[in-house]
């Protein structure tokens, strides 16, 4: 399964969003969470709702209005999204009222928003589309089971573009158990220094990104998803490395026909073991960038992965800020792992 990826926006912790120049001014941080820059999001959702909506569904929608807007499409043939989290912080506010008021006369918003599918039936409402609704709540894999449903309804004909977008938000609450698990770095540390040190822990991140998918050659297509595939729970080493060469051998492609292979790397010392192990397997001598020093860790961090490979191939160019060298990539291989549990592989391409 194959589409072409026709525009793609993002709101992240770095200036990503709208019309700005592709990864330019690189935000630093010293601390253990990235927090997204948020735009004026009066220009895409009416003041009068913006204030009922809480931080993942204003950044969910903005994103998804900013994509449509890209790619001149009005009415999107299906929306779908994926998230671990869902709204945090509608889900932390009701909770905490449930015990302040003695689970008596609540307020129904913050419940009513708390669901995970909020932020794509809120952008369905806005756009007034009654075509079809998803949201994947697949935890480390929910933004890719959304691109392969996505995938799925363009390939049986169901519809004639799919916006799909995975969206992800960080409180408090859920930072401070997140980092007594391990997650999270116990110290201060600069994302643009996260790969310096081998440490447990990576910094926590947050954000939303949507493409819009496409069956359609068309000379405005940014590039082509060509295929993507998931797998659960590898054994070893070598299991991961079969699963690669399957991937890549189902698609005709050789591991020397990629410019450029960008890993999920996050500077947790033992999530980073499997992909140094690679590295020196059957990833040596390729070009290899990293993208979560910019985001952050989270479960949905691979829909930055894949805006990120849609502007290097729109671009002909590679940030040196993702990846050293002067990389004028044709085909993109994106390999993230979430806990080395959840394990995906994506194929981007020039159209």
């Amino acid at each position: 399964m194959k589409a072409y990826i026709r525009a793609a926006s993002c709101i992240s912790p770095q200036n990503t969003f709208g019309d700005s120049v592709f990864l330019s001014d690189v935000v630093e941080c010293t601390g253990t969470r990235l927090r997204a820059i948020e735009p004026d999001y009066k220009t895409f959702i009416d003041p009068k709702l913006i204030r009922r909506m809480s931080h993942i569904i204003k950044m969910g929608v903005a994103t998804a209005q900013d994509c449509l807007s890209k790619a001149n499409v009005e009415m999107p043939g299906a929306i779908i999204t994926g998230t671990a989290f869902g709204c945090m912080e509608d889900t932390v506010s009701f909770l905490t009222r449930i015990v302040e008021m003695q689970e008596e006369m609540l307020p129904p918003t913050a419940f009513i928003q708390s669901t995970h599918n909020t932020v794509a039936a809120q952008i369905a409402l806005m756009l007034k589309c009654h075509n079809y609704n998803n949201t994947f709540v697949h935890k480390g894999v929910s933004f890719e089971n959304a691109l392969i449903d996505g995938l799925m309804l363009l390939n049986e004909n169901e519809a004639k573009n799919v916006l799909v977008g995975g969206t992800e938000e960080m409180v408090d609450t859920g930072f401070t158990i997140l980092t007594r698990l391990g997650l999270y770095k116990r110290h201060p540390i600069s994302n643009l220094n996260l790969f310096a040190e081998e440490s447990k822990g990576s910094i926590s991140g947050e954000g939303a990104a949507f493409v819009l998918l496409s069956k359609e050659p068309s000379n405005q297509n940014m590039a082509e998803l060509s295929d993507l595939k998931i797998f659960y729970k590898p054994k070893d080493q070598s299991a991961i490395e079969q699963q690669v060469n399957k991937f890549l051998s189902a698609n005709n492609v050789d591991i020397a026909d990629i410019d450029l292979i960008i890993t999920g790397k996050n500077g947790d010392i033992k999530n980073d073991e499997v992909y140094k192990n690679l590295a020196n397997s059957i990833f040596a001598g390729k070009a290899l960038g990293n993208y979560k020093h910019l985001c952050g860790e989270y479960p949905t961090a691979n829909s930055f992965a894949l805006w990120l490979a849609t502007n290097c191939i729109k671009n002909e160019s590679v940030p040196l800020i993702v990846a050293d060298g002067d990389i004028k990539p044709k085909k993109i291989l994106i390999y993230n792992h979430y806990q080395n549990i959840y394990h995906s592989l994506t194929l981007v391409s020039a159209c």
